[in-house]
């Protein structure tokens, strides 16, 4: 176990290899060192200091995958302010909704992001804003926030610019840094992630240092990641899979962190090529349009190693294509959820072929798995289906106001019950085989979409699949697939419906099939199955 706080971790990586390199942006020309990176965070540190920011508070930050966002990880985590990650695709209600759970007394926020502009919310949400002097800023319906630091050279009234951050840290010592970064405990919440919202509010998890450092640590050496490996990352920092995963898990190590912006799949491979990154990061989406992508030949991608591939249902199919067509040989799969910082289980570089595309690992050091009945805490025998249970230094301190939801997530022996149902064989590898609440029960058939799923992406027309269950007057619920085709490809649902017969079982094969282009997703790379379907009901059942 590592009893450091995220601050001292980069501090001791900068003692330890002051001149490596630390952050690339291939795109921009940016390159610091683990000594100039290191200062420069503390030097934003000082800055949030400056601003009276003390340690506990809470600081939004919405953002793409800007080298401030990485500097805001990394300051706060050697002055206290806990860092809340903002979902970029967030609109004016989400926002709104949490900033106010939150209790933030400062968001940094990018000008735009695609066609949304964030300036013209944050006015919206606070008009209050537009009379007020930068940093005394009294809002009626968010009483907490104060600060308002935008990224960018253009100033907008009642706000701070970047630059004011970085100027202003002038004015605390170094010696004022190092109490309050002394002052840490590695048991303190430094972290706080709002759960994707795919159903119902997001809940804003805590997490501490301790969570999150000893998570990334394991979790590169799960990947044998050392400070010679080179890591691409265009997952989304405000999730766990970038920031912890993919920043953090370099830092651990004292790994080269190469981020990508906005992830674009060319942009991605074009990175990994000139940067001769030996890791990638992403979700299976992500993969798949890298790997469909018409210049995928024409990239030299061969200093690929390793990386993880997580998210949502890692498809057999893709990951056999990012081993045999990218060259990723050591590849891993990470199982998780923001609740268990987030990773409980992986893969291991050196596993058999068939334990990296057909399991998502064991349980990383010192993290406890178990598989129980759904709704008891009775253990099921190796082999048998149930909901997959953790308990160990990732856990989640709770969720942020919200004593009744950690109580019902986490119960009173300390396991977190995720929700996910899974088989754990006689070696502590983990299948998971769905969700709880993504089960589908026709004529009192148990079905698993996730055995759908993987079986449809074998035919040699499917890019990509989601069932889910539909009510159904005759049986309760029925089967529906949506299928993204390859390009160029056509097909109908009476072809894929033959190509099942004979294969799996009658009440398994899809009744309703329908073809789309994209799936609706959360900006981390979840596919939101809720969405898909309440389509399928007005599609189908509603008609």
């Amino acid at each position: 176990m590592l009893h450091q706080t995220v601050g001292q971790l980069l501090k001791e990586k900068a003692d330890l290899h002051p001149d490596h390199e630390a952050v690339v942006y291939s795109d921009r020309g940016l390159r610091l060192t683990y000594r100039e990176f290191d200062d420069y965070c503390k030097k934003i540190a000082k800055g949030f200091m400056k601003l009276g920011i003390e340690k506990g508070e809470n600081i939004a930050v919405w953002s793409t995958n800007t080298p401030e966002w990485l500097a805001c990880q990394f300051a706060t985590g050697k002055m206290g302010g806990v860092m809340v990650t903002v979902n970029t695709n967030y609109q004016r209600a989400e926002l709104e909704y949490l900033l106010k759970q939150s209790d933030s007394t400062t968001i940094i926020l990018i000008e735009k992001f695609r066609d949304t502009s964030y300036i013209e919310m944050i006015y919206e949400i606070c008009p209050e804003l537009a009379y007020s002097k930068p940093g005394r800023l009294r809002s009626e319906s968010l009483p907490f926030l104060k600060n308002v630091v935008v990224l960018g050279d253009k100033r907008y009234p009642g706000t701070f610019s970047w630059s004011d951050i970085e100027e202003s840290g002038h004015g605390v010592s170094n010696e004022e840094l190092d109490e309050r970064m002394n002052s840490l405990a590695a048991s303190e919440v430094i972290n706080m992630q709002y759960t994707s919202g795919t159903t119902g509010f997001p809940k804003g998890v805590m997490l501490t240092h301790s969570n999150i450092v000893n998570n990334a640590f394991n979790i590169a050496n799960c990947m044998k990641l050392t400070k010679d490996d080179r890591l691409c990352i265009p997952v989304p920092f405000f999730h766990c899979f970038g920031c912890v995963l993919g920043t953090l898990a370099c830092v651990s190590v004292g790994a080269t962190i190469v981020p990508v912006q906005e992830f674009n799949p060319e942009a991605v491979m074009k990175t990994v090529e000139e940067e001769k990154c030996t890791g990638l990061h992403g979700v299976p989406t992500m993969f798949i349009a890298e790997l469909n992508h018409p210049n995928f030949s024409s990239y030299d991608l061969s200093t690929l190693r390793t990386g993880i591939m997580a998210g949502s249902n890692c498809p057999i199919e893709v990951m056999k294509a990012v081993i045999e067509k990218m060259g990723a040989t050591e590849i891993t799969i990470a199982y998780g959820q923001t609740e268990s910082s987030p990773v409980i289980t992986q893969t291991r570089t050196d596993d058999d072929i068939n334990l990296r595309v057909e399991t998502v690992g064991r349980a990383l050091p010192q993290v406890e798995v178990k598989i129980v009945a759904p709704g008891t805490a009775e253990e099921v025998p190796d082999g048998e289906q149930g909901e997959l249970c953790t308990r160990g230094y990732h856990v989640m301190k709770g969720y942020y106001k919200n004593e009744e939801a950690t109580k019902a997530a986490i119960d009173e022996e300390g396991w977190l019950h995720t929700g996910d149902l899974a088989i754990k064989d006689e070696n502590g590898y983990c299948r998971i085989t769905g969700r709880l609440k993504d089960m589908i029960i026709r004529g009192g058939e148990n079905i698993y979409p996730r055995e759908i799923e993987e079986f449809l992406y074998t035919h040699p027309k499917v890019l990509d699949v989601q069932v889910v269950g539909i009510p159904d007057e005759v049986f309760g619920e029925e089967v529906m697939a949506w299928v993204i085709l390859k390009d160029g490809q056509n097909a109908s649902p009476e072809e894929l419906r033959d190509y099942c017969k004979g294969k799996i079982s009658r009440h398994k094969i899809p009744k309703y099939i329908e073809f789309t282009d994209s799936y609706p997703m959360t900006a981390s790379g979840k596919i939101q199955k809720f969405r898909l379907r309440e389509e399928a009901v007005s599609l189908v059942v509603d008609k």
